[in-house]
């Protein structure tokens, strides 16, 4: 491209991670001529360093899982089950592979996308540099993603510790593993780790697991984790980290003024993602941001240069690949086909994939009440459905909030085997507008986990019948049968 001639564009997309590919394919379906600028590779964290590896390593710790406990599955347990921790991480990694040509340079341009690759930076309020080349657009988005939340404990950095980016680069599996962060993916790796044959300790400075989740929740994950041997740390802070003579890691934990230290190989930090908002020149296209925050956005999601627009995590609270997908198809159709469509209209769900899931979508009881909004739950334990019992997959609830006095649903949290699955009927129902006694109408299959809907459903429409009077119950003329009715 001339450095004297500028190129032009009715959008520009920076980041081509989930929100910025659904971005530039919508905008090329549209027919715009789009320009998709990536710093690295394509996929973004998604596919690189998170739900696709994590979710594969995931189902192979399953697998262990299962193998240890085939009695409960009239099996016999092998003889000899090794964790093959570099098979795991072999098969994640040609699963990434086969995920990715999904999104390759060579589909991206036949779609119509000019692909660049590079370090995009706003020259001004309609142009973009890139390798001393210059971008003219109509409209951008920013989509340049986040990144793992530096931990700041003394000795950490000397001693050696790797986030999300680096674990999957790994070939061995660590003997002791030392997971500092209790949220998602702390839980997930936990867990996984653990039923890969790593000893897992996990440091959670609060006093649960999955903080934003109601506490019941986050007992059932912490029960889990302590069943597949995680060894948990509540209520502990990391002061400090050293190297031993040994070279094994020394960390020092305080829970209520108690002080131990233990001793790991690797160390693991997973306590929140920050939004890549440096080296972009925000400040030269008018674009407001917040270091913690991220890019400031309406609820159109355009930010406050009005050329400009914003989807995903860069901008988002709550860093989903599925929620950076759905904003980018917010802000593209905002953008460049007339369209008014309100990001906070929008119905997401989320689930942390643990072995029980936890996903939740809508209201928790504690933010309906601070709205001042009625609220009556509905429960069913997993235990009382058939297919969980035959699946030996028995820890967990549905649990259904709906407005009191009323049938509209206001939000759920599902803990179960299948919750990622589950969760998307009450999705549906809340973002249709469907209530809870029409959802008790709908023929569920049967057997299947997701009955406990059906279940709760029933027992609510149940609960606003007002039985009649005996005596007006009418008496149905039934036909009289005489004689063998073979």
């Amino acid at each position: 491209m001339s450095q004297d001639r500028a190129a032009s564009y009715d959008l520009v997309v920076i980041g081509a991670g989930p929100a910025g590919l659904a971005a530039a394919e919508a905008a090329a379906a549209g027919g715009a001529k789009v320009a998709l600028i990536e710093r690295h590779r394509l996929g973004g964290v998604s596919l690189s360093t998170g739900s696709v590896p994590s979710k594969a390593i995931i189902r192979t710790s399953r697998l262990y899982a299962d193998m240890h406990h085939a009695r409960r599955f009239g099996a016999a347990v092998p003889g000899d089950i090794r964790e093959n921790f570099c098979a795991a991480m072999d098969r994640m990694r040609r699963l990434r592979t086969r995920i990715g040509a999904y999104h390759s340079a060579e589909r991206l341009r036949l779609a119509g996308i000019d692909l660049h690759f590079g370090a995009a930076r706003f020259a001004g309020p309609d142009t973009i540099t890139l390798d001393g080349a210059t971008l003219c657009f109509a409209k951008a988005l920013i989509a340049a993603g986040a990144r793992p939340v530096a931990t700041l404990i003394p000795g950490l950095e000397q001693a050696g510790c790797f986030t999300s980016e680096e674990v999957f680069d790994l070939t061995e599996c660590p003997p002791r593993l030392l997971v500092i962060g209790g949220g998602p993916l702390g839980c997930e790796l936990a867990q996984a780790f653990c039923r890969l044959g790593a000893h897992v300790v996990i440091a959670q400075n609060e006093a649960k697991f999955l903080p934003k989740e109601e506490r019941d929740a986050a007992q059932l994950l912490s029960e889990a984790l302590a069943h597949d041997g995680v060894e948990i740390h509540l209520n502990t802070t990391v002061v400090a980290v050293r190297i031993a003579a040994t070279g094994e890691k020394l960390v020092d934990l305080v829970s209520d003024e108690n002080k131990s230290t233990i001793a790991v190989d690797r160390i693991l930090t997973g306590v929140g993602r920050t939004p890549n908002v440096e080296e972009l020149g925000l400040e030269e296209a008018g674009v407001d941001y917040d270091a913690v925050q991220g890019v400031r956005v309406n609820d159109f999601l355009q930010t406050t240069n009005p050329r400009i627009y914003a989807a995903g995590d860069v901008c988002l609270e709550y860093k989903f690949t599925h929620a950076a997908q759905a904003s980018a198809q917010v802000a593209v159709a905002n953008a460049l086909f007339g369209g008014e469509q309100s990001w906070s209209a929008l119905t997401i769900p989320w689930c942390t994939y643990t072995d029980p899931e936890v996903a939740h979508v809508g209201l928790y009881v504690s933010e309906a009440r601070d709205q001042s909004i009625p609220v009556k739950t509905i429960t069913v334990l997993m235990h009382d459905t058939d297919r969980a019992m035959i699946d030996g997959q028995e820890k967990g609830f549905v649990k259904i909030h709906v407005r009191d006095g009323t049938d509209e649903i206001l939000g759920a949290t599902i803990v179960a085997s299948h919750a990622g699955e589950m969760i998307n009927e009450i999705t549906l129902a809340i973002d249709a507008g469907i209530g809870l006694s029409v959802l008790a109408k709908i023929v569920h299959a049967y057997p299947t986990q997701a009955s406990a809907i059906k279940m709760a459903a029933d027992a609510f429409a149940k609960s606003r019948l007002t039985p009649p009077p005996r005596n007006d119950i009418a008496r149905p003329d039934w036909p009289t049968v005489l004689g063998d009715a073979s």
